[in-house]
């Protein structure tokens, strides 16, 4: 009767420690998400600024032919 009982404590052990390592890969997903979004974000931003300098600089071309 001990090895039964044994083997179940070790299984719901096991369950547990899966459980606990589930929840922090599904914390880890959600921060990469968020740093995703928000270097996607900073990625948009830096080319509206790179497009709005190049047409400055076209502008600037033109005026001098």
């Amino acid at each position: 009767m001990f090895w039964p009982m044994l083997a179940i404590a070790f299984g719901f052990c096991g369950l547990a420690v899966l459980g606990v390592l589930a929840i922090r890969v599904f914390i880890e997903v959600q921060r990469l998400g968020r740093q995703v979004a928000k270097t996607s974000q900073d990625i948009n931003k830096a080319a509206q600024n790179l497009e709005r300098a190049a047409e400055d600089l076209a502008r600037t071309g033109e005026a001098w032919r």
